[in-house]
């Protein structure tokens, strides 16, 4: 019974996680498929190679999505980095309350949130350019920057840096020379979570970007609202790559001293 108790368990585990992933899977392959059938009634690869063909959205959306992505972590990393050190190392007043500052985009409904973006960058004339789309990106992408980034300065170990010091490097030699290398993988790690971030991201670049910047979930979007479910399929496969590739690099990184620093 304690076996059967646990099959049930792990069966419908696997059903929550790798259903939706099936049906994305069928979608993907499918050429042919509409009621009463429960099955694809006829598979192909027409629809890939829609998607992929030379001059085709997909891989213009795709290109758009990954350069926004890199200008993202390079701009969050820019900021993540100095605010990060100086969070985890300097006796900062309200360092708390800093640390909470940078959660509260995720604590209201994205949608109010990215009108009002919307609105403050049509008078700046910021709307439907990457630079727009960058920015809003970067705002989300810090949530995660600088809260890892924090946790692996504090991870480094300050008799490292002390003794740096005591040897007659700078500070800002010590900075470069141990406690940046040191505290690399975490920074590593927090680049990849704003970069599937920004990858993923839909509503703002929705309330910014468009009509003139098109990533690949606005494109997966307007498939799935158009009816081209076997082109929303295909387009969510090839965003779903990348998150698994870079969790499991991700997974390397992340070390428990580290993690055990997080909003330390």
């Amino acid at each position: 019974m304690t076996w059967l108790g646990r099959g049930i368990i792990f069966g419908l585990l696997a059903f929550i996680v790798l259903g939706p992933l099936a049906n994305l899977v069928l979608w993907a392959a499918a050429e042919q498929w509409y009621f009463p059938h429960k099955l694809p009634v006829v598979y192909g690869t027409k629809f890939w190679e829609q998607v992929f063909k030379p001059r085709g959205d997909a891989l213009v959306s795709l290109v758009t999505s990954t350069w926004i992505a890199l200008a993202t972590v390079a701009l969050s990393l820019a900021l993540a980095v100095p605010a990060g050190y100086a969070l985890a190392r300097l006796k900062l007043p309200w360092r708390t309350g800093i640390l909470l500052a940078f959660l509260l985009p995720q604590a209201f409904p994205s949608l109010a949130v990215y009108i009002n973006i919307a609105r403050i960058f049509y008078e700046f004339r910021l709307n439907g350019t990457m630079t727009g789309v960058i920015l809003v990106h970067t705002v989300h992408g810090l949530v995660f920057a600088v809260w890892i980034t924090a946790a692996a300065f504090a991870a480094v170990e300050r008799d490292l840096e002390l003794a740096a010091r005591n040897l007659g490097a700078s500070g800002l030699r010590t900075f470069l020379t141990v406690s940046l290398p040191l505290a690399a993988p975490g920074i590593m790690a927090s680049a990849i979570f704003v970069f599937l971030e920004s990858l993923d991201e839909f509503t703002g670049t929705f309330f910014v970007g468009v009509p003139d910047v098109i990533t690949l979930p606005l494109l997966m979007f307007t498939a799935s609202i158009a009816g081209n479910y076997q082109i929303a399929a295909i387009t969510a496969l090839v965003l779903l790559v990348p998150s698994v590739v870079f969790m499991l690099v991700i997974e390397r990184f992340l070390k428990a001293d580290v993690l055990s620093k997080v909003g330390a």
